[in-house]
């Protein structure tokens, strides 16, 4: 009887550890999205007082992660963006398109509006 029950519980461990092993690489497999943004700020003190802290936590909120932010941009090839420049990763297109429609960005947004003019773009990134 010990050892159905020892089999029982070693086969219910191997479907758990297999079950968590699908996961990890199903998660490794999604390719991750980048947005690069370049901002021509009007008003810095603005900008940096009334937009920034905003937007960034309704894009920090919704699973948005910054990799950089800032002006001090390095032209490796052709002249530099005389803008801020900002990198983000999300995990999906779909969760950045949601954060940027989201009514707490879009309220921010017209805050940013007054004080900087926005381009942006989105790409998918490798599989890690």
């Amino acid at each position: 009887m010990k050892t159905y029950y020892t089999v029982g519980l070693s086969m219910l461990a191997g479907i758990g550890v297999g079950a968590v092993a699908v996961q990890t690489l199903h998660a490794q497999a999604t390719a991750p999205i980048y947005r690069i943004a370049e901002i021509q700020i009007t008003d810095v003190d603005a900008y940096t007082k009334e937009f920034a802290p905003k937007a960034q936590a309704a894009l920090k909120g919704a699973g948005g992660k910054f990799l950089a932010a800032g002006q001090k941009v390095t032209a490796l090839e052709g002249d530099p963006p005389k803008s801020r420049v900002t990198i983000q990763v999300w995990d999906s297109m779909e969760k950045m398109k949601a954060a940027y429609e989201s009514a707490e960005y879009k309220e921010a947004r017209k805050i940013g509006d007054k004080y900087a003019k926005f381009r942006a773009f989105a790409v998918e990134g490798l599989p890690q």
